[in-house]
C-alpha cells in the first residue's frame, strides 16, 4: 500500500502573506516597454518584406540587398529584442505599505 501524506497541522502553517507575494510580476512600465520592443521587431520585419520583380527571369540587386533590408530592418529587429529584454528584467515598483 503507498503511505499518505498528511498536511501539516494548521498552526504550524503561516497565515501571514508576505509583502513580496501580493506584488504582480509585471508591471504597467514593463508591459510599455515590452510593447514598445514588439512594435519595433514588427517594423523591422514589415521593413523586409519585398524584393519581388515583376519579371522572374530578371534579378535586380537592388531591390534585394537594399539599405533598408539589410541594415535598417535587422537594427530595429535587434533593439525591439533589447527593449524586450528591459521590459522583462525591469524592477516593478512595489506599492508603500499603509
Amino acid at each position: 500500500m503507498a503511505k499518505q501524506i498528511k498536511p501539516a497541522p494548521a498552526s504550524k502553517q503561516k497565515t501571514t502573506p508576505s509583502l513580496k507575494q501580493n506584488l504582480p510580476l509585471f508591471g504597467k512600465e514593463n508591459y510599455r516597454w515590452m510593447l514598445v520592443g514588439l512594435v519595433g521587431i514588427l517594423l523591422g520585419l514589415l521593413l523586409m518584406i519585398g524584393g519581388k520583380s515583376k519579371d522572374p527571369n530578371v534579378f535586380d540587386p537592388s531591390q534585394v540587398y537594399s539599405f533598408r533590408r539589410i541594415t535598417v530592418a535587422p537594427i530595429l529587429i535587434l533593439a525591439g529584442l533589447a527593449l524586450e529584454i528591459v521590459g522583462i528584467f525591469k524592477n516593478p515598483k512595489a506599492p508603500k505599505p499603509q
